[in-house]
Parts: C-alpha cells; sequence; structure tokens
C-alpha cells in the first residue's frame, strides 16, 4: 500500500536519510538511510513488498529481514499520526 505523509508533517533530505517534523506536536523523526528509501518507494506508489525489494537490492540485507524492518517502519509512521 502506498504512503502518504499528513498535511501537518514536513520533510527534508540530508546526507544522512530523512528528517520528518510532526508541527501538531513540534517533534522531529529521522530517518536513516534504510527508512529514506522505503518511504521513497512507498510514496512513489509502491506496495511494502516494492519496498522490501528496494532494501535487498541497495543493501545487504535478506528478504525476510527487509519485510519485518518495512512492516515496523510503516506502522510506527502510522501509529504515529505521520503516514495514511
Amino acid at each position: 500500500m502506498a504512503l502518504r505523509f499528513g498535511v501537518n508533517v514536513s520533510t527534508a533530505e540530508t546526507d544522512y536519510g530523512t528528517v520528518l517534523l510532526d508541527e501538531r506536536a513540534g517533534e522531529y523523526w529521522e530517518l536513516n538511510p534504510t527508512g529514506t528509501l522505503v518511504v521513497k518507494t512507498l510514496m512513489a506508489g509502491g506496495d511494502e513488498a516494492a519496498a522490501a525489494d528496494a532494501l535487498t537490492a541497495e543493501f545487504d540485507i535478506d528478504r525476510g529481514r527487509a519485510e519485518q524492518d518495512v512492516a515496523a517502519l510503516v506502522a510506527e509512521l502510522r501509529t504515529a499520526g505521520l503516514a495514511e
């Protein structure tokens, strides 16, 4: 499922990943390069399987671990109210 940030979330890419600002709470979140790749894939319309594929292609990670990491990140972003 594609991912979309809420209207109150600002993003900025850095040399180390992506920073998210939850403007409602004034809290910052920092995504490392793997998290950034997952978010970019999902925001481009890819599903969680495509994000796991991107991780295994870019980083030295096995498929099962990639799937777990993608699911955990998506769940955390949604639970925090940052993503829909």
